[in-house]
């Protein structure tokens, strides 16, 4: 929104309206994936002689893409041959039981639509895509950026990087908002301004550690944010 800028020495002259574009983490931002995660993960575990885990547990895992977190779950070093099969059996299963918005997802994506919006998670493709496909969001996101898609994952710079250049932005006027710390680290090391979200998968102590600009409980009060910042606040 634009704004007078007053000059004591002539007339008042309008400001360049600030632009801003938001990009929304997906698992423990938009949605509450921790079950389906951990059946998937258990699951794939199960079917291929590894033992199930609680659900906190695999919960703790997230963040990394599916491949760390089957790794994590299976004691497996990153390049294990093993996590192969453990992988296809997560997806094949994770694309056949979608999940659900969190409460307030809607009507924040809905009172924000006239700005630019984006996702960005660590999470494969195909199953990034499958899971838009059951939701009834209220927008359609610009852009998005899935695990794979891009040489680097967050929290490296990368991911917002190019969502900046898809919106036609700098990374200073993107929003990243998520609940993970490498959303945090993500928008940091891009120069974009950041929003965490609490109660979503991570420790709320690993969250806070890494010095959101704001801090939210739930998704509810982020347009006010998102104005008071598109009028200078």
């Amino acid at each position: 929104m634009a704004v007078a800028d007053q000059d004591p020495g002539g007339p008042a002259r309008l400001a360049i309206p600030i632009r801003l574009g938001i990009v929304f983490d997906l698992d423990g931002t938009l949605i509450d994936s921790r079950y389906d995660i951990a059946n998937a993960a258990n699951h794939a575990l199960s079917v291929h002689g590894f033992s199930a885990l609680s659900v906190p547990e695999i919960a703790s895992y997230v963040g990394d893409g599916a491949r760390a977190l089957l790794a994590r779950a299976a004691r497996l070093e990153p390049e294990a041959p093993e996590l192969g099969p453990l992988l296809s059996a997560f997806l094949a299963y994770y694309a056949a039981h979608p999940t659900l918005l969190l409460p307030g997802a809607h009507e924040a994506l809905a009172q924000l639509a006239h700005l630019p919006l984006a996702l960005c998670t660590n999470k494969p493709r195909s199953i990034t895509d499958a899971v838009l496909a059951n939701l009834r969001l209220p927008v359609r996101f610009a852009a998005v950026v899935a695990g794979g898609d891009l040489a680097k994952i967050k929290p490296d710079p990368l991911p917002l990087q190019y969502l900046a250049q898809a919106l036609s932005l700098t990374p200073a006027e993107l929003v990243m908002v998520g609940d993970g710390p490498q959303d945090i680290l993500c928008a940091k090391a891009a120069g974009a301004r950041s929003v965490a979200v609490e109660g979503g998968m991570q420790a709320r102590e690993r969250l806070l550690a890494t010095n959101p600009d704001v801090v939210l409980p739930t998704l509810a009060g982020l347009p006010e944010v998102i104005e008071r910042w598109l009028d200078g606040g």
